[in-house]
């Protein structure tokens, strides 16, 4: 008996070395063709942007075309879903945002999928201010004017978002409790779409990524009236802040990181996490970042997944607050 116990103790190590040996052996390999990583958002968007631009430089660094595969609708939802049901092998990967990952999940009664357990939070990336968009018809020049206009016209003003439970939705929201405002939300299916909607004139506001919303101001398409930051930006250098209009409740910022099915060999995770802190970490992608109105997060690959999970925890909070009632 005990002759048999251990020959079946060393055939067990045996197989727990063989089965090490051929994850390391995976490892080595990988990856072995390209690399598809999901936009939950429509091409042309802030997330969009990013996720070209960290594809290009992940895909030299690992030696494989990573393919930008635009998933949109649902409020992020649709592209989150279809990566969390995804093989966890390294050839599935999401940009995840507080959207998809700490709001939109306390939005959403059944959103079918959780935003922790379903993921493996990869590595942060990037974040990014806000910026309070006015259509030059309305003639606002300042939050004052914004605040005065929507309290003599409650329910009059409207504003779009990417959809119901991004970021911009989110912000439209905050922005009506910290100032008592009613103005009345449009959602459209992406950023793209819904800054069309803007500078059409179809709706007077929005709250856009700085990223895309530069452009227009600088065009003189549409208004800034403030970033949703402390600090402020030196693509937009004379937007206000929050705390410089009186609305510090208004501190907003979108985070992006990168994310794979939940399961993902650590290996794996390893090498992803690495090559992406690095890439992040390069002055030439750092530079990349600022010319969007960028930075790089305050925050490590390690501790990344316990970002992630005081982020959704935050924002429950907030949305709770909100009088927001999940759909």
């Amino acid at each position: 008996m005990r002759a048999l116990l251990r020959s079946l103790a060393v055939l067990g190590l045996l197989g727990l070395t063989a089965g090490t040996g051929q994850a390391s052996e995976a490892a080595a390999s990988y990856p072995t063709r390209p690399l598809q990583l999901v936009v939950p958002y429509p091409p042309g968007g802030s997330a969009d942007v990013l996720a070209r631009t960290l594809g290009d430089y992940l895909g030299r660094a690992l030696k494989q075309s990573v393919v930008v595969s635009n998933k949109p609708g649902a409020g992020t939802a649709i592209g989150a879903r279809a990566v969390a049901q995804s093989p966890a092998d390294g050839y599935t990967l999401m940009i995840g945002t507080v959207s998809s990952h700490a709001m939109n999940p306390a939005l959403a009664r059944n959103i079918g999928y959780d935003p922790v357990k379903d993921f493996t939070a990869v590595a942060p990336l990037a974040t990014i201010p806000f910026v309070l968009l006015a259509h030059p018809k309305l003639e606002l020049r300042s939050m004052a004017e914004l605040i005065d206009l929507a309290r003599k016209q409650p329910g009059k003003i409207n504003f779009s978002s990417a959809g119901n439970g991004t970021s911009n939705h989110l912000a439209g929201e905050m922005l009506n409790a910290a100032a008592k405002l009613r103005l009345v939300h449009i959602p459209y299916k992406g950023s793209a779409p819904a800054l069309n909607a803007l500078l059409g004139g179809e709706v007077g506001l929005m709250f856009d990524l700085i990223v895309t919303a530069a452009p227009q101001v600088k065009a003189g398409r549409a208004n800034a009236l403030v970033i949703t930051t402390k600090r402020r930006s030196p693509l937009l250098p004379e937007v206000p802040t929050v705390d410089e209009v009186g609305l510090p409740a208004l501190e907003l910022s979108a985070w992006f990181g990168l994310f794979a099915p939940s399961g993902l060999p650590g290996d794996l995770k390893e090498i992803l996490a690495r090559e992406t802190t690095r890439i992040v970490a390069s002055a030439e992608f750092q530079e990349r970042l600022r010319s969007l109105g960028a930075m790089s997060m305050d925050v490590t690959a390690a501790q990344f997944p316990g970002y992630v999970a005081a982020e959704r925890d935050r924002w429950a909070q907030v949305i709770k607050a909100s009088g927001i009632e999940p759909e």
